[in-house]
């Protein structure tokens, strides 16, 4: 099938999160062009372990990636400076927030903001929501050519 919209999937620390994003969003939409940008080096080869069809690691690729993606998905701490540990840089962080690209957040509590009416959802619950979200993106913004 050809690709028709790129993802890009931010993730750090070990990278668990991103390797199930991936694993998840290959299995069922095989027209996605995944790439999975590490905040470091670890949580990169987790993902393309997992079928990413590309990796990068670090700031840059973040910031460009703001750019281009037609989706980023992460934890909610991509849009946050210094969250992940420090992980998230402030220009990463802008980069993620001002980007026109679909985003679709998972709200893993490790950046300090909390969210109010969030439900206690296990990952795999909010990776299917996730993937619900990825589906209704992709109904309703065909492809630019």
């Amino acid at each position: 099938m050809e690709t028709t919209h790129t993802a890009a999937i931010i993730d750090g620390q070990g990278g668990s999160l991103g390797k199930s994003l991936v694993e998840a969003i290959k299995a069922r939409f095989t027209q996605v062009k995944v790439l999975a940008i590490g905040t470091n080096s670890l949580a990169a080869s987790a993902m393309l372990r997992s079928g990413a069809d590309a990796i990068a690691t670090g700031e840059n690729p973040v910031v460009v990636a703001a750019r281009t993606a037609d989706l980023i998905v992460g934890p909610l701490g991509i849009i946050t400076a210094d969250a992940l540990h420090g992980e998230i840089t402030p220009a990463m962080a802008l980069a993620v927030a001002q980007s026109r690209a679909h985003k679709i957040l998972l709200p893993i509590s490790k950046c300090n903001v909390s969210i109010v009416g969030r439900q206690d959802l296990s990952l795999g619950e909010m990776i299917s929501l996730a993937l619900e979200e990825i589906q209704t993106f992709l109904d309703s913004y065909p492809p630019q050519r």
